[in-house]
């Protein structure tokens, strides 16, 4: 069968772009349209790097034309990235000295999510990077336990003539947390509004110093909380934390699908995989998929999103944190192998993020750790 271009340009008029009110051939995103018998090559041109933004347009494509010319015919995509002249615009407040913002999330509590920012911090400080931690997570901080300085308070120092929060330090990492300002045994039960000008102090009104890398650790789920952070800083990209059931899967999408909503726009770094299997000390050989087997590395597969690495669900790991000694601290152990490869590919997506929009004062990796953390075998 020999298809007509004209045809193809019509299916292709029934594709939408998000947000302009235009199709894709109004809006100039079909550059060219080419036809060989019952084969298509369809030249589009994009905005945005993302690739799960290029990846819907090459489906859209295809099946408009299966759907609207021939269910037969033979269609190949080339997708170029136009990326704008002038500089992305930065959500919130930039804060002086800080080169990038990681937010890490999960779509659940109870996957780990705390232990993992914590070790990818103590593994970034052990790179060379320059490190801090914000324990957003108001309802269960858990920093000043993993850090061993639950009897630590945030001193005042005078910056500028201002009085600013000093965060406090442990393992070549700046932590600031509510748990400095409750009791242990004090609920805090505030609403969101509390919440975010509390987070907002600890942001705005602490010496964070110059830092390559400011980990949050955000409260489980999809809420007032995110929205806040999200709206005050300008994030960097996030890292989701999952561990490998179904249960835990699906709130996981649900955190990827919120930092990809039009509205929020925040890159996705990629997908940890927590409690990935059980090793016991006396068989460190044996694996036993207690969970179920590579479910986050499937579903970062699923969703265009790179998987950063797995963690094994080993005693010292909890026994650590507990103490408050992050195991990322052991040296020639299986976790300090996975977390620095995960703290690895983490730099490196930050590394190809940045390269992919253009530079602004809020993403840009000066240092030359970043070069020694990627290259680093």
């Amino acid at each position: 069968m020999k298809l007509d271009r004209k045809d193809i340009l019509k299916a292709l008029e029934t594709i939408s772009v998000a947000g302009e009110g235009k199709n894709i051939v109004e809006s100039g995103a079909v550059q060219n349209v080419m036809t060989f018998g019952d084969e298509v090559v369809v030249d589009l041109v994009l905005n945005t790097p993302a690739l799960h933004i290029k990846k819907r347009a090459e489906v859209d494509v295809l099946k408009a034309i299966h759907e609207h010319v021939y269910p037969k015919a033979k269609v190949k995509v080339n997708i170029k990235v136009n990326a704008p002249d002038k500089k992305p615009e930065i959500k919130g407040k930039h804060i002086p000295g800080i080169s990038n913002i990681i937010a890490v999330a999960s779509g659940k509590g109870g996957v780990g999510k705390s232990t993992v920012t914590a070790n990818m911090a103590v593994s970034l400080s052990k790179m060379g990077f320059k490190v801090g931690l914000l324990d957003a997570d108001i309802y269960g901080p858990s920093a000043p336990i993993m850090f061993d300085i639950e009897a630590e308070k945030p001193l005042s120092v005078n910056i500028d003539g201002q009085s600013k929060m000093k965060p406090v330090e442990n393992y070549g990492v700046k932590i600031l947390s509510i748990g400095f300002f409750t009791q242990p045994n004090q609920a805090v039960v505030w609403r969101g509004p509390m919440a975010a000008k509390a987070l907002n102090q600890m942001i705005f009104d602490a010496a964070w110093g110059e830092l390559d890398f400011l980990l949050i650790d955000l409260p489980p789920g999809t809420g007032d909380i995110h929205l806040s952070i999200m709206q005050s800083l300008p994030i960097t990209g996030a890292v989701v934390v999952s561990t490998p059931q179904n249960v835990a899967l699906a709130d996981a999408k649900k955190g990827v699908a919120m930092f990809r909503q039009e509205s929020i726009n925040v890159p996705v770094l990629g997908i940890v995989e927590n409690m990935a299997y059980f090793t016991p000390e006396e068989l460190p050989e044996n694996k036993y998929y207690i969970f179920g087997k590579h479910g986050a590395r499937n579903l970062a597969e699923d969703l265009d999103t790179p998987f950063l690495g797995e963690i094994p669900l080993v005693q010292s790991l909890r026994e650590s944190g507990d103490i408050g000694r992050p195991a990322a601290l052991q040296t020639g152990t299986p976790i300090e192998t996975a977390f620095e490869e995960i703290t690895r590919n983490m730099v490196q997506q930050t590394v190809n993020r940045n390269q992919s929009l253009p530079p602004t004062e809020a993403i840009k990796i000066t240092t030359m750790a970043g070069c020694s953390a990627v290259n680093k075998k």
